[in-house]
C-alpha cells in the first residue's frame, strides 16, 4: 500500500486544490477539528497514524489584518506549527513542503525579489511567516519553503470572490492601484506541488531541493489591474463592469501595512525543477468560469 502525502489545511485555497488536482495520488488531507495548530499535542498521535511519505504545509493564518490585534494566534499557526511538523519530517525522514509569501519582503526593492534578498515584514502576518521559514528550515531534514503571493482560486476567500461580493453592492469601486506583484492561481501552484514531489519520488532527495524557492503565476500587475481583469471575464457571462477607480494605498487605510511592490523572481525554481507557472491572466478565465457556473455569483 502506497504511503499518503499529508497536506494539511485542507480547507483553504491550496489544500482544496491539492485534493482536486491529485485524485489519482495518495493523499491525506486534513484540517480542522482532526489537525489543528491551537491543538499541537493531537498532532504527533496524527501524524503516525498516516504515516506520510511527504508532507504539504498549507495550513496558515492568513488574516493580514486581524493578525496585528491577534499576534499570539499568528505566530502559533505560521511558526509554531510548522516548527513542529518540521520536527516530526525531520525524525520521519520525509520531504517537507511548506508553504510561505511574498509578504515577508518590505516591497521597497523596485525589482523582483530573488530568494536570496533580505526579509523585513512590514506587519505580523509577514513576521509569523518568515518566524515559520525560518523555523522550518532550523529543523534540518528535507526541508523545502515555497514563497508565493496574490493566491486566488474559485473557493476561499480570496480578492475575486471580494470583488465580485462588493460588485454586488454598487456600481463603483475604488482599489488600490500601487501596489504591485504577481497573481497566482491555487490550481496552477497544486499542479506544481504535485509535479516537485513527483520529482522527489523519481530522484530521490537531492540537496539542491532544499531552501527557499519563489513560485508564482507568470507576469505582474497591480490590485486595480487584478480587479479589471476579473470583470473583463466576467463580462463573458453577461455580469455587468462596474466603475473600478484606481486609488491610492493611503486612500484606503488597512491595520497591517502591504509591501508596494512584492513582485517575486521565480527563476530558481524553473533552474532547478523545470517549472514556471501560468500567465496569471490565463489562468484567471477559468477561475471565474467555475464561480459562476456553480452559481456563486
Amino acid at each position: 500500500m502506497t504511503r499518503p502525502i499529508l497536506v494539511t489545511g485542507a480547507s483553504g485555497q491550496v489544500g482544496t486544490a491539492l485534493t482536486r488536482a491529485g485524485k489519482e495520488w495518495a493523499l491525506s488531507p486534513v484540517g480542522r477539528p482532526d489537525f489543528d495548530f491551537e491543538r499541537p499535542a493531537a498532532i504527533p498521535a496524527l501524524f503516525a497514524t498516516l504515516a506520510p511519505r511527504a508532507v504539504v504545509n498549507a495550513a496558515a493564518y492568513t488574516a493580514v489584518d486581524a493578525a496585528e490585534s491577534d499576534a499570539p494566534a499568528a505566530f502559533r499557526a505560521n511558526k509554531d506549527g510548522p516548527a513542529l511538523l518540521a520536527r516530526l519530517s525531520r525524525d520521519a525522514d520525509i520531504p517537507l513542503i511548506h508553504i510561505s509569501t511574498d509578504y515577508v519582503f518590505d516591497g521597497t526593492k523596485g525589482a523582483p525579489y530573488r530568494e536570496t534578498d533580505r526579509v523585513a515584514p512590514l506587519g505580523v502576518y509577514g513576521a509569523s511567516k518568515q518566524a515559520g521559514e525560518e523555523e522550518v528550515l532550523r529543523a534540518g531534514g528535507k526541508s523545502l519553503v515555497l514563497r508565493t503571493s496574490w493566491v486566488i482560486s474559485p473557493t476561499g476567500r480570496n480578492f475575486v470572490h471580494a470583488m465580485l461580493a462588493a460588485r454586488e453592492k454598487t456600481s463603483r469601486l475604488r482599489v488600490v492601484a500601487d501596489q504591485r506583484g504577481r497573481p497566482t492561481s491555487a490550481c496552477d501552484l497544486a499542479d506544481a506541488i504535485l509535479a516537485i514531489v513527483h520529482q522527489i519520488d523519481r530522484c530521490g532527495w537531492q540537496e539542491r531541493y532544499a531552501g527557499v524557492f519563489h513560485i508564482a503565476g507568470s507576469g505582474e500587475t497591480t490590485w486595480h489591474g487584478l480587479a479589471t481583469a476579473i470583470f473583463e471575464e466576467a463580462a463573458r457571462h453577461g455580469l455587468a463592469k462596474p466603475e473600478i477607480a484606481a486609488i491610492a494605498t493611503a486612500e484606503w487605510p488597512t491595520p497591517a501595512r502591504r509591501p508596494a511592490d512584492s513582485r517575486l523572481d521565480c527563476s530558481r525554481l524553473a533552474e532547478v525543477f523545470g517549472l514556471r507557472l501560468p500567465p496569471w491572466r490565463a489562468s484567471l478565465g477559468p477561475i471565474i468560469d467555475e464561480i459562476v457556473h456553480a452559481g456563486n455569483r
